[in-house]
């Protein structure tokens, strides 16, 4: 494993930001090569994913998987390509890798897999076909189109005359249409419709399926096959429960020939129009701008979060690293217009932005939307995009809640939310700590006077106030209300009806910054005021677990006066993140103390302690195991947060910071470059685990490695 950082920030561009290289120890063994993936992304939801060997190890995985109602109806359209190189003298290169049924590896291009590289957050695969020549590949998404580019270019060892000579390269690209939570069974007589036009082809699986095109340059010559190959193993799904073998279909194969120092590109495209120059003899001078493009794009995000960083550094690579990876979660919703002749045009506006909670399967959550905002959008300078995605889940509440999820389907947002409303107002408090912007406050200010007014009285799903103690509980049979959301079928894993930790000290802020925003806006701040102090005078006496040194997780547990929950788990943290007027400074340091023997792992924070009866040691298995063991002790990195929140608060030691962040740090090489997973296991050597990206673990590590360097 290599590691290149660049620390010269005066020639610093896109490609060398911050580089992360996987060397020939990983790429030449076949199951570290299969744990490791890539990501690239288009800003509608859309993305390019695999294994950096090439297979496709989830059914998830595809070189273009097209958002088709941006940010959802993610379709798999093409899963990869396999490229076979033929050298001058006849010598053959297989560099496709793919994983059958019976546990076949055919080809095993790892081979010649050198290395496989992060330029930016373009993945570069390099392999060696000889002593004198190496073939690059390099992977990119168009940004706000389904549209995937696959460039490759060949260098030849100067001077050398036989690596000087053209080589033939003939890709096989494998298709599919099917939504990317399925699998497609093949079958004899089902023959994808394919319209050759000799460099490229339209395709579509079958009449009224999605159309996409296939593009070569106009050296390029496509020859129909219409092959299946059956029975793909995607190894990650059987891991998972889920159904493992598909059926992928080759429609066809293009075949050019390439130069030494020559790049030649396939452009693979689910748009309506894709640009009528690709495929023609401007080919690759269209591709080259759509890499110019994509490049002053991340230039433009790095130059972007160091103004909004001016106090610190200018060239820390691992901010530069973490700002390109929060950049892949920020997507549109985008706002479509018909022009005069009733052909529909797609507008991406800042205004219209939404955060896609984790890759592959998560769409956007309310819930992990506001938990991110700070680190993905602030921490980055994005202030536009946060005015724009908090006025737009703000218009979407109902009955004082902001939508939880947006179902895949595109159906009609789920409520079921005790906590993500609440985190709305430390979203926006954040943004206005940020930006000072009023004009935010006074448009938003209605809509949260109405949400205030509804937990007081009550709304759905048994959220409301206890006018005994000011304190906010919530809880229906069968509903899972909080971030601790697993549910098996009928049964709820971690109900925490009552009135849980984290979402009282979330109510607390919401009061705090209600009475602190009607003095700004000359209203009536009395009812907010009286609340909180109601809130702060009943917080610790209720929540505090003398005889463990805790907080409790829930209390008033199922609506039982007195009954509590004494599960020692990361929820307490907030209490003391969020606000410094809950707890006094022995409780916090008592807590802390508590929280980092039992929770406290380099990957961030187990979700229960393993002292429980009800810890789950392992989080593997199919969706009942994995489910049941969610909140159950699994690791989440994105805890590492309000730990650190604590711990700075406490020691008040910046330095001692690193050391806590760093396995994170290191975790950008582990499984996707680049990125950081959802979860891991909870016992060593803590297997990351999950969405192999997401929002949140991102979000965090990003705005926690600002306050270590600050």
């Amino acid at each position: 494993m290599i590691v290149e950082v660049d620390t010269d920030a005066s020639h610093r561009t896109p490609t060398n930001a911050w580089n992360l290289y996987v060397g020939r120890d990983i790429c030449s063994d076949v199951q570290a090569g299969l744990n490791h993936e890539w990501l690239v992304i288009n800003g509608l939801g859309g993305y390019a994913a695999g294994s950096i060997l090439g297979a496709t190890t989830r059914s998830y995985h595809g070189l273009l998987v097209a958002a088709l109602r941006p940010p959802v109806e993610r379709t798999v359209l093409v899963t990869k390509i396999d490229e076979e190189v033929e050298l001058p003298g006849g010598q053959l290169c297989k560099l496709g890798v793919n994983e059958y049924q019976d546990g076949t590896i055919d080809p095993q291009g790892f081979l010649y897999l050198d290395t496989v590289s992060l330029e930016g957050d373009i993945p570069c695969f390099t392999y060696r076909l000889g002593d004198h020549l190496t073939l690059d590949k390099r992977i990119w998404m168009e940004y706000g189109q389904n549209t995937t580019y696959v460039q490759y270019m060949a260098h030849g060892t100067a001077g050398d005359e036989a690596s000087d000579a053209p080589i033939w390269l003939t890709l096989f690209p494998f298709c599919l249409s099917r939504d990317h939570h399925s699998t497609t069974q093949g079958a004899l007589d089902w023959h994808f419709l394919v319209e050759n036009l000799g460099n490229r082809c339209r395709v579509r699986a079958f009449e009224g399926a999605p159309i996409y095109y296939l593009i070569a340059g106009p050296s390029a010559n496509f020859t129909p096959t219409g092959y299946w190959y059956w029975h793909v193993r995607h190894r990650r799904d059987t891991e998972r429960g889920l159904p493992d073998l598909e059926d992928v279909y080759q429609p066809g194969n293009f075949r050019l020939q390439i130069t030494p120092g020559q790049r030649v590109t396939f452009v693979l495209s689910a748009e309506a129009e894709p640009q009528t120059e690709l495929g023609g003899p401007q080919h690759e001078g269209v591709v080259a701008q759509a890499m110019t493009r994509h490049q002053r794009r991340i230039k433009q995000l790095l130059a972007v979060a160091d103004r909004s960083t001016n106090d610190l550094p200018g060239n820390d690579p691992v901010r530069a690293r973490l700002v390109i990876a929060a950049d892949q979660f920020i997507v549109a919703r985008p706002e479509y217009t018909e022009d005069t002749a009733g052909n529909r045009q797609l507008h991406l506006s800042p205004d219209r932005k939404t955060i896609i909670a984790g890759y592959p399967w998560f769409t956007d959550w309310g819930r992990d939307s506001m938990i991110s905002l700070p680190g993905l959008l602030l921490a980055t300078g994005r202030y536009s995009e946060a005015r724009g995605l908090l006025k737009a889940f703000a218009s979407f509440s109902h009955k004082g809640l902001i939508p939880n999820r947006f179902p895949d389907s595109g159906a009609a947002p789920e409520y079921n939310t005790a906590d993500a409303t609440l985190w709305m107002f430390h979203a926006i408090a954040c943004y206005l700590a940020a930006t000072g912007d009023q004009t935010l406050l006074k448009d938003l200010f209605p809509t949260l006077k109405d949400i205030i007014q509804w937990h007081i009285r009550g709304t759905d799903y048994g959220i409301g106030i206890d006018p005994g103690d000011g304190l906010l509980r919530a809880g229906v049979p069968g509903i899972q209300l909080t971030w601790m959301d697993a549910r098996v079928d009928d049964r709820v894993i971690t109900p925490r009806h009552g009135k849980p930790v984290e979402v009282n000290a979330l109510w607390y802020c919401a009061l705090t910054y209600m009475e602190t925003w009607a003095v700004r806006l000359s209203t009536d701040a009395t009812q907010y005021g009286q609340l909180r102090t109601q809130v702060s005078q009943n917080f610790a006496a209720r929540f505090w677990y003398e005889a463990g040194g805790y907080l409790y997780d829930v209390v008033d547990v199922e609506g039982v006066a007195g009954q509590n929950d004494a599960s020692l788990r990361p929820n307490q943290l907030f209490a003391a993140s969020l606000t410094r007027n809950l707890l006094s400074d022995a409780q916090i340091r008592s807590m802390l103390q508590q929280v980092t023997d039992h929770l406290l792992t380099p990957m961030g924070l187990r979700s229960l302690s393993p002292t429980d009866p009800a810890y789950r040691n392992l989080f593997k298995g199919d969706r009942v195991q994995r489910d049941s063991a969610y909140h159950q002790g699994t690791v989440w990195p994105w805890l590492i947060g309000p730990y650190i929140d604590v711990h700075l608060r406490v020691y008040n030691d910046r330095n001692a910071l690193r050391p806590l962040l760093q396995p994170l740090i290191h975790h950008l090489w582990d499984t996707c470059l680049g990125t950081i997973s959802e979860v891991a296991e909870p016992e060593p050597p803590f297997t990351p685990a999950g969405c192999f990206a997401q929002a949140w673990s991102v979000a965090e590590l990003l705005r926690c490695w600002l306050l270590a360097v600050g």
